[in-house]
């Protein structure tokens, strides 16, 4: 396919998302389904095309001055992928299927900086006064780094292989050292119509010797330093990343018990823990059958159900679709998940609060608002931990309060997450 043939795809997913409101991901495994003769590279570049104008709508809409999807495809390739109109028009001469020009005047003529601050951060207004809640005179920087492209990051599985290993056999891949996380790996987003490798097709993936996992939720899996011996508990385990990271930590010695109450969710877990040789980890689909863990956990994780605000960069439809409404209902599905996990810290273990949201209501003040219910826990510092596992030189989260920490795509280069550790004092 031409460009022209792909921009025309890129503008029927887009509308097909807006009219069914479905997912971007879902929406483009049906077009490639109905439309088998287009190649892997032009689903890829089809895919790009649509993702990178869903990051950025606001501000190719308000920019265009036009909100259709035809706009805001060819601001994508105007804005994002170094055409100029001119080059644009060569390009797209004597190509039958190419889609219409609109009326490109208004984006040779506006100023993105005089548009509304939530048009120039991409995010929905409602929303910003919760970014400046968080992130102060930093909320349209960290707004607008969230629009980017994601890496592919990859966390090397110390019981299989160490990281300088991983690295060598994915040197095809452009695979590098993550600046933070100690295992992780990073193949860099690329631009335009490039793809990334499909790492999963490795032979070395099929070996175990690395799983596909954000730098940041490597991260907040450090964070949690689980040491040998230990008995854990993943509470909201999902398919198993951060489960897999506390097992490798923790060299297969001690226990990790894996739960979540969704099991659909929970079901991947066990190829996972097959295909990197883990010894140490217990599955479990029914609370009943952890009674008798109770009180007596050194570490219990929740990785609580959230917003997702945090994952944006991949999930960019999400940021459209989320409403004041689906934050209050996460709000208390994360009260239960702690209050229910906290049952199974012992006296004087811990207690890890996580969440890809970079949302204060699902963060410090969920922290505030458990621990004005149970006092007998007590926020530790995690920064502390950070400056003692990633040293002074690495980039540094935000920290309200130098205990808890919210990484983000401006300030360590990942995904958005936030991370709060309690020791149960008595």
């Amino acid at each position: 396919m031409r460009l022209g043939g792909r921009m025309a795809a890129a503008i029927e997913v887009l509308a097909d998302i807006e009219a069914r409101k479905r997912p971007v991901a879902d929406a483009l495994k049906d077009w490639g389904l109905a439309h088998r003769f287009a190649g892997s590279g032009d689903r890829a570049a089809i895919g790009n095309i649509v993702y990178d104008a869903l990051r950025m709508r606001l501000s190719h809409a308000w920019l265009m001055d036009d909100e259709s999807e035809t706009a805001l495809v060819y601001a994508v390739l105007l804005r994002q992928w170094g055409f100029t109109p001119e080059t644009l028009e060569v390009e797209l001469a004597d190509d039958k299927f190419a889609p219409a020009a609109p009326d490109l005047s208004a984006l040779q003529s506006r100023q993105l900086s005089q548009a509304p601050a939530h048009v120039q951060g991409d995010i929905p207004e409602w929303l910003v006064s919760s970014f400046e809640a968080c992130f102060a005179e930093e909320w349209l920087k960290e707004a607008q780094a969230m629009a980017g492209r994601p890496t592919l990051d990859l966390r090397a599985n110390t019981l299989k292989a160490n990281r300088e290993k991983v690295i060598k056999a994915l040197e095809r891949s452009n695979a590098g050292a993550t600046r933070i996380a100690r295992q992780g790996i990073r193949i860099p987003a690329g631009d335009g119509a490039s793809r990334l490798p499909n790492v999963t097709a490795e032979l070395s993936f099929q070996k175990g010797w690395f799983e596909v996992q954000d730098e940041g939720s490597q991260i907040v899996a450090d964070l949690v330093l689980p040491k040998e011996g230990q008995q854990v508990l993943d509470y909201c385990a999902g398919g198993g990343g951060k489960t897999l990271a506390l097992s490798a930590s923790m060299n297969n010695k001690g226990q990790v018990h894996a739960y979540d109450a969704d099991r659909k969710r929970l079901a991947p877990i066990i190829e996972r823990l097959r295909r990197a040789g883990t010894r140490n980890v217990q599955v479990h689909d029914n609370i009943k059958d952890m009674d008798s863990l109770k009180e007596k956990l050194d570490i219990v994780l929740v990785d609580a159900p959230c917003t997702g605000t945090g994952t944006w960069r991949r999930r960019p439809d999400t940021k459209w679709r989320i409403t004041p409404r689906n934050i209050e209902e996460r709000l208390d599905q994360q009260q239960d998940a702690m209050t229910s996990a906290s049952a199974y810290v012992r006296p004087g273990g811990t207690l890890v609060y996580v969440t890809c949201s970079v949302l204060p209501e699902e963060n410090d003040r969920q922290i505030a608002r458990f621990l004005e219910r149970n006092p007998h826990f007590e926020v530790q510092s995690a920064l502390a931990d950070w400056k003692t596992l990633f040293g002074d030189n690495a980039p540094q989260p935000h920290s309200a309060n130098d205990k808890t920490l919210t990484l983000t795509p401006a300030s360590t280069d990942t995904d958005g997450f936030f991370f709060c550790k309690m020791k149960r004092m008595a």
